[in-house]
């Protein structure tokens, strides 16, 4: 990475990153469809990927200036800034966003995702029999992983260390939410009470996790990308597809779970149409108000495109 970043880009990224924690915050978004649709995700995976022995040799033998740009630190630090200024700021707005008004709110994650995957779509240059088999299976993958049942765990310190590691792999690909696996682990209350409580231990080796998982997988999405670039997009794709099904609006919910502050949350959920949804659950579907979000959530793609092709 050679960049010299100027202060208007410096603030577009970190934007970027205001949107990819407010996505992350949510179980069923991801913050990696926010940095690809605004055109950032494959310089992400290449900074995140340069932070590796050869940039120590280069601290050593060039210095710290040489060493910040080999690993894009301005384009990492700030975009950093933006998703943990995101995460601490919007995670109690969106939280009670999705308790008052679940279905415009994710009408409005519907409309996002089904955009996202149109635009991802025509990133693929050339559809193969095994492109197209690669969305497929992303698809699957991505709507199997949203049908699996929680589980519970026992927290202990090497399982925090494995949950940061498979999380932070999931929230840097899109439609593959790192807050949704967090959850299908039986650790997204133990995260959650670990941060609100400030507990040092538990949330450092967390992070840990994080890095290492991050550090570890962003060299195999490198790859990935420099040797099939489009079957992996259309993998890619497919997961995004996928997570669909975890955002439509209309649910009736099977089974609850006990969050860190002892409130019954839904656990299991199943899709039903919005005509049936009144019925079953007796509460209106508001259909007009839910498909006009769908489309400000396509929209606000179509906005995002405009940024990340200006300004990419």
């Amino acid at each position: 990475m050679n960049k010299t970043v100027k202060m208007p880009r410096l603030a577009g990224i970190y934007l970027r990153g205001l949107a990819m924690g407010a996505a992350d915050v949510v179980p069923g978004v991801s913050g990696g469809t926010v940095a690809f649709i605004t055109g950032i995700y494959e310089e992400l995976i290449e900074s995140v990927k340069s932070i590796n022995p050869n940039a120590l040799k280069i601290l050593v033998k060039d210095g710290v200036g040489a060493c910040w740009t080999s690993i894009n630190g301005s384009f990492l630090t700030v975009l950093l800034l933006g998703i943990m200024t995101s995460v601490v700021s919007l995670a109690k707005v969106i939280t009670y966003l999705l308790d008052a008004h679940p279905l415009v709110v994710w009408s409005f994650f519907l409309g996002l995702i089904a955009a996202s995957s149109i635009h991802m779509i025509k990133q693929v240059k050339g559809w193969s029999p095994t492109a197209i088999l690669m969305l497929v299976l992303g698809v699957v993958v991505a709507y199997g992983v949203a049908e699996i049942r929680p589980s519970e765990v026992t927290p202990t310190l090497l399982i925090f260390f494995g949950a940061g590691c498979v999380a932070i792999c999931a929230m840097i690909l899109p439609g593959i939410s790192g807050s949704f696996i967090l959850l299908l682990m039986g650790m997204y209350s133990h995260v959650l009470t670990a941060l609100k409580d400030v507990q040092l231990l538990p949330i450092v080796v967390f992070a840990a996790g994080c890095g290492t998982g991050l550090l570890s997988f962003s060299q195999v999405l490198s790859w990935m990308f420099k040797q099939y670039h489009d079957r992996t997009m259309a993998l890619l794709t497919g997961f995004l597809m996928g997570s669909l099904n975890l955002v439509w609006p209309w649910k009736q919910t099977l089974s609850y779970y006990q969050n860190s502050s002892g409130e019954q949350l839904p656990l299991q959920q199943a899709n039903v149409w919005p005509w049936a949804y009144q019925s079953i659950t007796g509460l209106e579907a508001n259909l007009p108000l839910c498909v006009l979000f769908v489309v400000l959530g396509l929209i606000a793609v179509y906005l995002l495109e405009k940024v990340g092709s200006k300004s990419g």
